[in-house]
């Protein structure tokens, strides 16, 4: 085997290993990647990037049906899927080199093949395009991500029963589809395949969409899927031993509040959840220590075991990508012996690429209640903002503030809010009060100045209310 050695070595080349190993370089540390796929991960290359660039489309599709009201009018509308898919390709592959740019501008190694520790200060690389190599480090990090979770009875085939995944690289739009789960990445391929023409029903077994959202945003967006014509089965159980699996499609038997019927669709897409890599990587041979399969790490990132730190996916928390790349410039930072900040929850912000998107930070206004903490509201409309009024846009800005003056969170819902959010985090960062964020002028007219207005409605003072 050749042999190398490094500072810190991140086992992973996702959104958070990639990232963590740039601040790494950049603070002097010698650095490596070990990344059996692309360097980008799921979110370049099966997530993030490839699903909104499928739902740009879709929303041009439907911009371009709703224009009539707007005094344009389009005729012969269709949608060429295969022209979408290239588009899809093009943004991956563009990104894509992006970042084997940046690896070689920041002078990282990238060991092309699946790394496994052995021991705490070595990782052992293979069945790649760089060999057979034996990495010494430092400091491992370990940024192996997560994968779709599969249940038994709904294992999927890529056919009929799919992953996100098997969506995604769909060669069509599928006439019909059964959606379990309504969290994000559930809602999002029920708003693309029903504005491609879909018909789509989603079962969810909590009492809502989005039920991680404040249940005013679940409430809201099921009001919009269901004007889309999008049925949503909530507080519903889908029965995994019924799947019928056919050369037309697939079929399963649902209980919901109007009793139990037997739905049958072209697939079933199954959308509950995210597993973490943790097997096969080598930490039966350390003390890091799991939990429910995730990595336990404390708030350096570092984890039982001396010399291995933990970021992402693999530990838990929100899933997301901006919150993985966080964790690794952390982990840099604290490899490096600096003393970051640890991430604070409460400041990581939630996006979701449905019609209508959603937007949140920090509390709902349910968990800041059973949180303990007396609760004042802000709630202000679209309906009631100029540059949303013109759009032809619905939906809402909540503040949920503290009585002590704090911002426990913001949540949004309608047209471009996942650009929004990022105020909110910024304030939050800034420990901005609402009177604060009230005081800040928002230019006029924008979607912005919902913000604004919900936080003077939170501190009791709307002007527009």
């Amino acid at each position: 085997m050749a042999a190398s050695s490094f500072d810190a070595v991140f086992l992973g080349g996702g959104m958070g290993g990639y990232v963590g190993a740039i601040r790494a370089a950049q603070l002097g540390l010698s650095t490596a990647v070990v990344e059996e796929d692309k360097l980008g991960g799921t979110c370049l290359h099966r997530g993030c990037i490839p699903t909104k660039a499928l739902l740009q489309s879709a929303f041009v599709l439907d911009q371009a049906r709703q224009g009539g009201r707007l005094g344009v009018i389009v005729s012969g509308l269709e949608l060429d899927y295969a022209q979408a898919a290239r588009n899809r390709d093009q943004v991956v592959a563009q990104l894509h080199r992006g970042v084997e740019y940046l690896m070689k501008k920041n002078r990282i190694d990238v060991v092309r093949g699946r790394g496994r520790l052995d021991g705490p200060h070595r990782v052992r690389v293979g069945g790649g395009q760089s060999g057979d190599v034996e990495v010494e480090a430092g400091a491992v990090v370990v940024a192996t991500g997560s994968r779709p979770k599969q249940v038994p009875g709904a294992e999927a085939d890529g056919r009929t029963v799919l992953t996100s995944d098997h969506a995604l690289t769909l060669d069509h739009v599928p006439a019909s589809a059964i959606v379990l789960g309504a969290g994000a990445v559930g809602v999002e391929f029920a708003s693309f395949w029903r504005s491609c023409g879909a018909e789509v029903t989603v079962v969810e077994m909590l009492d809502r969409l989005v039920p991680l959202e404040d249940r005013a945003i679940g409430t809201e967006l099921g009001k919009h899927f269901q004007a889309r014509g999008i049925r949503c089965l909530v507080g519903a159980t889908l029965d995994l031993g019924s799947i019928g699996r056919g050369e037309d499609g697939v079929s399963v038997s649902v209980a919901h509040a109007g009793g139990e019927e037997r739905l049958r669709a072209e697939v079933l897409l199954v959308a509950i959840g995210r597993t973490p890599n943790t097997e096969d990587i080598g930490l039966e041979g350390t003390a890091v220590e799991l939990e429910r399969g995730f990595v336990r790490a404390g708030p350096d990132l570092r984890t039982a075991q001396e010399g291995v730190y933990a970021i992402g996916d693999v530990i838990g928390g929100f899933l997301l990508a901006h919150k993985g790349s966080h964790e690794g410039i952390i982990a840099a930072e604290a490899i490096a012996g600096r003393d970051p900040h640890p991430l604070d929850p409460n400041l990581v912000p939630r996006t979701t690429y449905c019609t209508p998107q959603i937007a949140s930070l920090g509390l709902s206004e349910e968990d800041a209640r059973q949180a303990g903490h007396e609760v004042s509201v802000g709630v202000f409309p679209l309906t009631a903002n100029g540059r949303s009024i013109i759009w032809g846009e619905r939906g809402f800005c909540k503040v949920v503030a503290g009585a002590d003056g704090t911002v426990l969170g913001v949540h949004m819902i309608g047209a471009e809010v996942t650009e929004l959010i990022y105020a909110a985090a910024l304030g939050g960062l800034l420990e901005a009060t609402p009177f604060e964020m009230g005081r800040a002028i928002a230019p006029h007219p924008t979607v912005s100045e919902i913000l604004m207005e919900a936080a003077l409605a939170a501190s009791g003072e709307p002007i527009h209310l």
